[in-house]
């Protein structure tokens, strides 16, 4: 009885009208002008108008973080050391705002006056969007080391594999980490790329100059992991508060592949594609939350919603699991015009033992309000604010 009473004790208190501890976020996508700003080359005073009514929505709608990509392609929302300006601002890549003002000190501002959390997204290796088309300075680093990158498909990344070009990456990383107030960093599911049916990665001189006997596969895993581990003391050793954070594809791997795996059927997976052993790095505490894509709907044949929620639920290792939803989807087939596909999503991982919240993908869908769900955010899921769930491990 006595153990019961102070574990009660020990509990975080909860004001009148405020719900349970919980994650609620939204991705706010840049590559491309996705979420923002609308389009390039707008005018400075509209991009700060529209990203403080992006901010209002989602305050309105109830969430407490956004994740906002401010590094979609080898460039930089922020004056970096090491990154031109994005294209997706100016129009050309390189090109300051004018009249100038730093993007990321103003959205981190914005948004912790809000009272929510910014969790800085970037994108690990892409470098080139769009060979061909895409706006390159000369002052990009694929310029200055045409050596660190490969090209596949349409576009270029940097070669996973190339030491120097690791550490490039980290360096970029520290500098934002020391530089910006971000309460976390946050990387997407992009590492080694989405398979091309019929195309190999182009990576064999880095793998006959580093490979040191191992299998390509076993190889490029070694890859990822280095550069997670490395940013994970990058991180730690510049703000040691600052939560390191990534948001895979929503199969780790396939049970016919891995009996660890889940019952699922997904054609390209993180361990086995995109060479990204998230477990590994959940077990070893190099990361201090994962956001898997759960971007299929209840029922689904191949990933299904419900089987991979479990799944994530009983492999978080101790760590924050917040699950991506597909709010996008909406409309996109019979069961996204389902008006409570999204709501049952909601209610399911709220019961699901180990799952802290949700991010959803991506931020304009909102605007449309799809199936009421922005009014069902607003006036019954997250009608009372909440706190954000406390990672212990991080307590200084």
């Amino acid at each position: 009885m006595l153990r019961l009473l102070l574990t009660l004790l020990l509990l975080p208190a909860l004001c009148p009208g405020q719900a349970r501890p919980e994650f609620r976020g939204a991705w706010i996508a840049t590559v491309d002008n996705i979420d923002w700003p609308s389009r390039k080359g707008l005018p400075v005073d509209s991009q700060k108008a529209e990203f403080i009514r992006l901010l209002d929505m989602h305050q309105r709608n109830g969430l407490n973080a956004i994740v906002m990509q401010i590094r979609p392609a080898t460039d930089a929302f922020y004056p970096s050391p090491f990154e031109p300006w994005s294209e997706w601002l100016s129009g050309v890549q390189g090109q300051p705002p004018s009249p100038y003002y730093d993007p990321l000190a103003f959205m981190i501002d914005e948004t912790h006056k809000r009272g929510m959390v910014f969790h800085a997204w970037c994108n690990p290796y892409r470098a080139n969007f769009r060979i061909g088309s895409a706006s390159i300075s000369p002052a990009h680093i694929s310029r200055l080391h045409p050596e660190w990158f490969l090209d596949y498909g349409d576009k270029s990344y940097f070669d996973p594999g190339n030491r120097e070009a690791q550490n490039f990456v980290v360096e970029v990383i520290r500098d934002i980490v020391r530089r910006y107030p971000v309460d976390a960093l946050h990387f997407d599911d992009y590492f080694y790329p989405y398979r091309i049916a019929g195309k190999e990665f182009p990576d064999s001189a880095s793998y006959t100059r580093y490979g040191a006997g191992m299998s390509r596969d076993d190889w490029r895993r070694s890859n990822v992991d280095s550069i997670i581990f490395k940013l994970y003391n990058a991180i730690r050793t510049t703000r040691p508060g600052v939560q390191f954070g990534i948001s895979p594809f929503g199969v780790w791997r396939n049970k016919s592949k891995d009996p660890r795996g889940s019952d699922s059927r997904a054609g390209q997976t993180n361990y086995d594609d995109l060479y990204a052993d998230i477990l590994l790095w959940l077990q070893k505490g190099w990361i201090d939350y994962v956001a898997p894509q759960l971007y299929w709907e209840l029922g689904h044949p191949v990933a299904e919603y419900a089987t991979l929620l479990d799944w994530w639920s009983r492999n978080s290792y101790g760590k924050h699991c917040y699950i991506g939803l597909g709010i996008y989807r909406a409309g996109s087939n019979d069961a996204w015009k389902d008006s409570t596909q999204l709501t049952r999503q909601i209610e399911l991982l709220r019961k699901t033992p180990n799952v802290q919240g949700m991010i959803f993908f991506s931020s304009k869908t909102f605007y449309k309000n799809p199936n009421g769900w922005s009014d069902s955010l607003r006036l019954k899921y997250f009608r009372e604010p909440a706190p954000l769930p406390e990672m212990e491990w991080l307590r200084h």
